[in-house]
Formats: C-alpha cells, sequence, structure tokens
C-alpha cells in the first residue's frame, strides 16, 4: 500500500514538474518576443507619425511606453529567478506565471493599437488617388447641378411650397458644399506639399464629406420627383378605396365610432384639392390614408361588437352584487373561524376580493363593460372556492372524539348540524337573492 501511495505522489510530482517547466518556456518565450515587438512597433510609430501626425498616433505611442514599463517589470522577475538566491517551486510559477501575464497583455495592447491605425496608414498611402476622385466627383456633380435646378423649377410648378420644402434649396446648398469640397481638397494638396501630413488628412477627409453630402442633396432631388409621382398615383388609388369603403360603410352597424370615422373620412376627401392646383401629394397621402385606416377599424370594432353584445349596465351591476354576496359569505366564515383556517382560503378571499375592485371602475364604461363582467364572474367563483376551502379546513379542524359527536354522540352531531344550517342558510341566502334579483 505504502508503495502504491509512493508511486502516485512520484507521477504527481512528475506533472507537476512538466506544468512547470512549460511555464518557464512561455514565460521565456514571451520576453523574447515582446521584446522584439516594441523594436517593431517602436519603426511603425514613427511611420505613421510621419504619414498621419503625432495626434492620430497618440494611442499607439501611449501603449508602447505602457508596455515598456511592465516588460522592465518582467524582466526583473526573470531575473530574480535566476540570480544566486535559491527559490522555492511556488516563487519561480508565481513569477513565471506573471511574466507570461505580462506578455500576453503586452502583445494584445499593441495588436489593438496597431490595428486601429491600418486604415488611417491605408488611407494616407491612397491620398493622391483618393484626392484625384474627390476631384473628378466635384467635376461630375457640377454637371448635373443645372439639370437639378430645372428638376426643381419643373417642381415648382406641380407642387405647393410645404412639398417642396424638404428640396427647395438642394441645388444652392449642393453648390456651396462642392465650392467647400474643391477649397479643402486645394487645402490638403498644399499641405501635403509642406510636409504637414495631419493638416492634409483632416482637410482630405473634410473634403471627401463635402462631396459625400452633396452627392445625396443632387440624388435626393431627382428622387422627390419619382418619390411625388409615386405619391400620387398611390394618392388616386386611396382616394377610390376611400370612397368605396363610405358606401360599405352603411352596411355597418351604425354605432357613433363608424359615424365619427365616416365623418372623418369624407372631410379627408373634401379637403382634396382640385386637379390643377398646386398640392403637397405627400401631406394628403398620409392623411387619408389615416382617416380610411380609422374606418376599417371603427367598422371592424363595430362588427365585432354586433356579433358579440355588450352586456347591460344592469348584467353588470346583477354580477357584481353577486360577487359581494358571495365574498361576504366566505368573510364572515374565515371571519368567524381564524384560528382553523388556512392560508389557501384567506388567499383565495384575497384575490376575490381585489377583482372586484378591479371590476368596479371598468363597469361604467360600454368599452370595458365586457371585462367588467368577466372579472366580477371570476371574483364570484374564486371568493366561491375561498368559502370550499374554509369548510374544509374547518372540518379537518374539529377535535375527532365522541364527545364531539359520533354514533350516539350528540356534540358532534350538533356542531355540524348548527354549522350546516349556518352555511346553508348562508348560501341559501344568497341564491334566493340571486333568483329574486333575476
Amino acid at each position: 500500500m505504502a508503495g502504491l501511495w509512493g508511486k502516485r505522489k512520484r507521477e504527481e510530482q512528475a506533472a507537476l514538474d512538466a506544468q512547470d517547466a512549460e511555464l518557464a518556456r512561455r514565460a521565456r518565450a514571451g520576453l523574447v518576443a515582446v521584446d522584439e515587438r516594441i523594436r517593431t512597433t517602436t519603426d511603425e510609430l514613427v511611420f505613421a507619425e510621419a504619414e498621419l501626425g503625432e495626434g492620430a498616433t497618440k494611442d499607439l505611442r501611449e501603449a508602447l511606453t505602457a508596455v515598456r514599463t511592465h516588460l522592465g517589470e518582467a524582466f526583473h522577475l526573470n531575473q530574480l529567478n535566476h540570480d544566486e538566491i535559491p527559490d522555492t517551486p511556488d516563487e519561480l510559477r508565481t513569477r513565471n506565471a506573471r511574466i507570461a501575464q505580462l506578455c500576453e497583455w503586452a502583445d494584445e495592447l499593441l495588436d489593438d493599437r496597431t490595428a486601429a491605425l491600418e486604415n488611417d496608414i491605408e488611407r494616407v498611402r491612397r491620398a493622391p488617388e483618393i484626392l484625384a476622385q474627390v476631384r473628378t466627383d466635384i467635376a461630375s456633380l457640377s454637371e448635373r447641378l443645372p439639370h437639378a435646378r430645372e428638376t426643381l423649377e419643373r417642381l415648382a410648378l406641380r407642387y405647393s411650397e410645404s412639398a417642396l420644402r424638404q428640396v427647395a434649396e438642394g441645388a444652392d446648398e449642393a453648390e456651396q458644399l462642392l465650392t467647400f469640397a474643391a477649397h479643402s481638397a486645394d487645402v490638403s494638396a498644399r499641405r501635403r506639399e509642406a510636409g504637414r501630413r495631419e493638416e492634409a488628412n483632416l482637410a482630405l477627409e473634410t473634403s471627401t464629406e463635402a462631396v459625400r453630402r452633396a452627392a445625396a442633396i443632387v440624388d435626393g432631388i431627382e428622387d422627390f420627383e419619382i418619390e411625388a409621382l409615386r405619391a400620387e398615383s398611390t394618392l388616386a388609388d386611396v382616394v377610390a378605396d376611400s370612397r368605396g369603403d363610405l358606401v360599405a360603410a352603411r352596411q355597418a352597424p351604425q354605432v357613433p365610432a363608424v359615424t365619427q370615422a365616416v365623418a372623418a373620412l369624407e372631410q379627408a376627401l373634401a379637403a382634396l384639392p382640385a386637379s390643377r392646383v398646386k398640392a403637397d401629394p405627400f401631406a394628403h397621402l398620409s392623411q387619408l390614408r389615416e382617416a380610411n385606416s380609422g374606418l376599417d377599424a371603427a367598422i371592424a370594432v363595430a362588427r365585432e361588437r354586433a356579433a358579440r353584445p355588450i352586456p347591460s349596465p344592469a348584467h353588470v351591476r346583477h354580477s357584481l352584487d353577486d360577487a359581494d354576496r358571495q365574498i361576504a359569505v366566505a368573510r364572515s366564515v374565515i371571519a368567524g373561524h381564524r384560528g382553523w383556517i388556512g392560508a389557501d382560503a384567506r388567499t383565495r378571499l384575497a384575490e376575490a376580493e381585489r377583482t372586484r375592485t378591479d371590476a368596479e371602475p371598468l363597469s361604467s364604461d360600454e368599452d370595458t363593460r365586457e371585462e367588467a363582467m368577466s372579472l366580477a364572474r371570476r371574483s364570484g367563483s374564486l371568493a366561491s372556492e375561498a368559502l370550499q376551502l374554509a369548510q374544509r379546513d374547518i372540518d379537518s379542524s374539529r377535535p375527532q372524539d365522541p364527545g364531539w359527536g359520533g354514533q350516539g354522540g350528540g356534540r358532534r352531531g350538533g356542531m355540524s348540524d348548527g354549522m350546516g344550517g349556518i352555511l346553508g342558510g348562508l348560501v341559501i341566502g344568497s341564491l334566493l337573492g340571486d333568483f329574486f334579483d333575476g
């Protein structure tokens, strides 16, 4: 047995020694890799600063400073591992783990910072190409401006000022943006020739963004004409559909909601301008759609209510009164036997009372009367369950001995009959109340 235990210990120690050796190898390899990484990244930083300027490379420069600081700690720990003072395995293991951790952190930080600059550096390298494309785009968009102005003039003859509000000044805005883009492109070229790369890059980005916005405005003017024509076509279809809905509404239940929706749709149709009047097809289409949808919804609700009539106020009040009586019965029994009633019966009663409270404010509104009826019925059902559970608790809590009844025993028989009479009277009273109310 001792030999087996010794063999197991030797195997565990051998595995631990192998893990420590691998950790030491990782620590040494990490130190070498990060030290080399610092050298190459420093060279990359010099190039990036020359291309982008110091402002754009601030994060990478700070990351290199932090990595050098922590790498100094890692080299110090590695030195302690190899000095003349003997170390325990735990000390070596702790130091090597810390060295490996610092090296992994440094590598990940430098990866993150250099990756962030890759796109910027690539853009800088392509700056001459990008600048040439910007100038080409400026010339192309400038050629489209006269057509955009003609389009606006044509639109102004057909549509109202409110319809054209979003594009009316578009041609002038695009022209201003293109002028600014051309100026920024010239500034970028001059700054790059002067070796002021950071300013050149900023000017180039500004020029590119101005061209993008100008293109979006010019495209928007041309698209607006198509969208306006589509809105007019759709408006004609909605008008025809709305007139058909007004005819169909005559067959729907004539409740106030339907009458109001019909009036709103008729008003929206009457507000449509004559064919030769400048209009805003987008606004008219939106208003007509809203009125049309309102009528559809009102008719659907009216037909649903016709298929399922709303309970009358008298029926709802009857259900509420019935719930009140059943709650009163359950509350009376529970209050008279407090020590015998468990949590189930009390919970049902509390829920019945809460549901009854929720039902009351809903009973006065036609739209919520059906919900009030449902809640009232649920309240009565919960109260009935509470009464049944209370009776179960009472029956199970009575002493089971001859003195309380049984064969020849009068006390239990008397108690049972009395309690049955009380409960029966309460329930019968409730039923009779329902009968006379009905």
